[in-house]
């Protein structure tokens, strides 16, 4: 049975769309038709927008601790969704059900009572000028909050951005990404139930052009989006015109350092070392996919990752024993595996993968590939490939591996696999990135999150982010 809805939340309510589009949503496991949703149109923005703004007057004047009260019911309401949330975004974009009950499900849940709990937290305070008098410095929220997240984790992203906006007491037109649009009208049944204000939550799943416009909106006073660097640009240049604050998140290239003295049968390794190179089927842009090796232990570790990639169970990602389900769509599929190809063009080595599974032939499955032997010129290097593709590059010593590390324009993830902690994060200090793991990779809802260089600006999670949605002010007196 297919799910299909006949309206659009906005406004804290179900309403009509003004156009006849819809968005039709396939399964990436099996290909078949999961339901559908109205595509809204320039004008469903303007309402959304509208909307978001008519609820900001209350929303924003509401105390902090009513707002946390808000947050609260929001969580509770999708906590009791949690395993339709899950079996819906594994359905969708083929993510395996034991990762997307914890990402999809669980998280946002925890981010909105993070941040329940930081909207009651003081928002002015007084201190004496420097030239007499006195100071009163307030954080008040930015405003109306355009949030555009993408497909591979939609409900973790999207609670990135509107549980602190929410916090701050902005207001959010959330536009989800069309290949996951049927978890984002869950998230809209959860906010009805949990009374949120109208026009505080507003969701209007669109295509690219349609989100072109509601970034320029000028009913928006701030965007917050998570994709590929090259949308970033579009939306970097469009706020930077109209001098409109953004966050975003974008893509990355990050490396995996393996230091000569690690030890590669360390209990739980290659489960952290699946999670931080190669999870999701690859489709995450914080993944150490470039893996940095000591030449001395080159072939050692290049047979220990073979064996750990082939060794993965690939299949139905609604299944818990699944750990790679397949890529979102044919398309995407198609454009791995054209990357794959110009790796084999380029003059690598494929160790293992770079074909569709011959048993998984309904869905849009890879197996996980490792390349030797390209040089760090080659596109499969240098660019985000965004599935499950690993290269292998030797280096002499920790100074060099560190400079092969920060030889990229991404920095957004990595790690540093070592017995030698103190060691590992003396090499981690050195890698330019947002985030890095020592013998693992777990983002930490409660630190910033964010990239440098081509992989984003700003910050989101932990406090940093309840700031970046609000605006500061100084009154003296």
């Amino acid at each position: 049975m297919t799910i299909d809805y006949s309206s659009l939340f906005i406004g804290g309510a179900w309403v009509a769309p003004r156009s006849s589009r819809r968005i039709t949503v396939h399964s990436a496991s099996t290909e078949r038709q999961l339901g559908s949703v109205p595509e809204a149109d320039e004008a469903d923005v303007d309402r959304a927008v509208s909307a978001a703004r008519q609820g900001f007057a209350g929303w924003s004047r509401l105390s902090g601790a009513d707002r946390a009260e808000a947050l609260l019911r929001l969580a509770t309401a999708l906590e009791n969704r949690g395993a339709e949330m899950a079996h819906r975004v594994s359905a969708q974009n083929g993510m395996p059900i034991t990762m997307s009950r914890a990402a999809e499900a669980e998280l946002p849940v925890r981010l909105l009572r993070y941040y329940a709990g930081l909207a009651t937290e003081p928002t002015e305070h007084t201190q004496s000028g420097m030239r007499g008098g006195t100071t009163t410095v307030r954080r008040e929220p930015l405003g109306v909050v355009a949030a555009i997240a993408p497909w591979n984790a939609p409900q973790t992203l999207a609670s990135f951005k509107y549980a602190p906006a929410l916090a701050a007491g902005c207001t959010v037109v959330l536009k989800p990404s069309p290949e996951t649009v049927l978890d984002a009208n869950l998230l809209a049944e959860a906010a009805a139930e949990a009374g949120l204000p109208p026009g505080v939550l507003n969701v209007v799943p669109a295509d690219r052009d349609v989100s072109s416009y509601l970034v320029a909106h000028p009913g928006v006073d701030k965007v917050a989006f998570t994709g590929s660097t090259a949308a970033g640009r579009a939306i970097a240049e469009v706020c930077g015109r109209l001098l409109r604050p953004v966050t975003l998140e974008l893509g990355g290239k990050s490396a995996a350092v393996f230091l000569d003295d690690v030890d590669l049968t360390e209990t739980g390794l290659r489960q952290r070392l699946t999670r931080a190179v190669v999870g999701h089927s690859g489709q995450t842009c914080y993944l150490g996919t470039r893996i940095l090796v000591p030449h001395s232990r080159h072939d050692e570790i290049v047979e220990f990752l073979a064996d750990l990639v082939s060794s993965l169970t690939m299949g139905d990602p609604l299944d818990p024993g699944t750990q790679l389900g397949p890529l979102v769509t044919a398309r995407h599929r198609d454009r791995v595996e054209g990357l794959v190809e110009r790796g084999r063009a380029d003059g690598g080595t494929v160790v293992t993968g770079g074909r569709r599974p011959a048993d998984l032939t309904t869905g849009w499955y890879l197996e996980p590939t490792i390349f030797t032997g390209l040089g760090r010129d080659s596109v499969v290097v240098r660019e985000e490939v965004f599935g499950p593709v690993l290269t292998v590059h030797g280096y002499a010593d920790s100074d060099d591996a560190v400079r092969i590390a920060n030889d990229s324009s991404y920095g957004l993830g990595g790690s540093v696999w070592t017995t030698d902690p103190e060691r590992g994060f003396t090499v981690a200090r050195a890698i330019r990135t947002g985030t890095i793991g020592i013998n693992g990779y777990l983002v930490d809802p409660g630190a910033p999150f964010g990239g440098l260089k081509d992989s984003g600006l700003g910050r989101e999670l932990g406090p940093d982010a309840l700031a970046a949605y609000q605006e500061v002010r100084s009154i003296y007196h």
